[in-house]
């Protein structure tokens, strides 16, 4: 009777899994595999318990990020990711209030908001904080006093 547990069982973590990408199913799937066989060699209901969770921890614990680490795709930064982080130069004064203000980052000019509500005068650097639509929110760049 156990066998057909542990087989059934085994047979609805591996179903479970294939529903999704959690890699998390798959290790219960291989610990009740260990119950079976542990079964199948004429252990005691108790170890084959025992097996089943020593197993499925160890290699939740042991395997999982391993195999999320080459299965996981790598999050690959879009246009509009890329822009945050860089450098631009202000080409139209920034006022939030009136809804405001253009930057120019690298070949292109974006209408711009100031992160801090403050205004922004022509000519300034900033740096792209966020991105929000088709608005980028900037902030001064500090200067570096000249020496």
């Amino acid at each position: 009777m156990y066998l057909i547990i542990w087989l059934i069982l085994m047979i609805v973590f591996l179903f479970i899994e294939s529903q999704g990408v959690n890699m998390v199913s798959l290790w219960f799937a291989a610990g009740a595999l260990g119950a079976l066989i542990a079964h199948l060699c004429g252990a005691e209901l108790w170890l084959q318990i025992v097996i089943f969770f020593a197993v499925s921890v160890v290699l939740l614990a042991s395997l999982r990020p391993i195999a999320r680490k080459y299965f996981t795709p790598k999050i690959i930064r879009t246009n509009v990711d890329s822009i945050i982080g860089q450098t631009g130069l202000v080409t139209t004064d920034i006022d939030n209030i009136t809804a405001q203000g253009k930057v120019k980052l690298g070949a292109m000019e974006w209408s711009a908001r100031s992160t801090s509500g403050e205004s922004i005068a022509v000519g300034t650097l900033v740096k792209v904080d966020k991105i929000e639509g088709v608005k980028a929110f900037v902030t001064p760049v500090a200067e570096k006093a000249e020496v």
